[in-house]
């Protein structure tokens, strides 16, 4: 499972190609906000699509950015809140001016991001569950925005809950627990504040972290 990696394509490479050395039988499972705020939102969803090409079984989950692309040519007010969080960036990357001018295989790849990923041992999703309803995976908006909220451990029924969307300083992320909410997000962009600037990947199986501080 990897964190937000909001366009630091150079560090995601370095993540995927000599962290982890991916592997044809490998489930990678990135965690959503691929775009926005770093240099090269373009070229962290092109690599992710080439893996693919190439047969890597790379599972994808929305983030709230790219919700926010999404819905960016619904009106101004949506592209302005896009374009003020980073969406600007993802603009200067793909060299257009809209969402409406973005190859089809690029908005195709952002349509098809799931908002949740349930397995045996673990939920994904990118931000968090609201779990003061009856049913947390009916709740879009939280499952892309929500920050503090507390655990059912009813509802969990065993497995892990794995998040990212909030940053947290490395010394947060490393001494956690194996336990739920765990959080990926390294404040991977954020390279210029102190304690942050790290992209981490959690392998589930041995519950080991890796981390590439970031270099774009």
């Amino acid at each position: 499972m990897i964190g937000d990696i909001h366009g630091c394509s150079k560090t995601f490479k370095k993540l995927i190609l000599e962290k982890i050395n991916i592997k044809k039988s490998d489930k990678i499972y990135c965690l959503g906000d691929y775009i926005d705020r770093g240099p090269d939102s373009k070229g962290v969803i092109d690599f992710i699509l080439n893996l693919r090409n190439k047969g890597y079984n790379i599972h994808t989950l929305r983030g709230n950015h790219e919700e926010m692309m999404l819905n960016s040519d619904k009106d101004e007010k949506s592209f302005l809140h896009w374009t003020k969080n980073g969406g600007d960036k993802t603009l200067e990357s793909f060299e257009i001016n809209s969402i409406k001018n973005i190859k089809p295989e690029i908005r195709n790849f952002i349509k098809r991001t799931k908002f949740f990923i349930s397995t045996k041992n673990f939920l994904l999703v990118h931000a968090g569950l609201n779990f003061s309803i009856e049913n947390p995976l009916l709740d879009k908006e939280s499952m892309l925005w929500i920050r503090n909220f507390s655990i059912n451990e009813d509802f969990l029924n065993g497995r892990i809950l794995i998040h990212a969307h909030t940053p947290k300083t490395r010394d947060q992320i490393i001494s956690q627990q194996f336990e739920s909410p765990y959080n990926l997000d390294g404040g991977c962009v954020f390279k210029n504040k102190e304690e942050y600037g790290s992209l981490f990947a959690l392998n589930f199986h041995d519950r080991t972290l890796l981390e590439v501080k970031n270099i774009d």
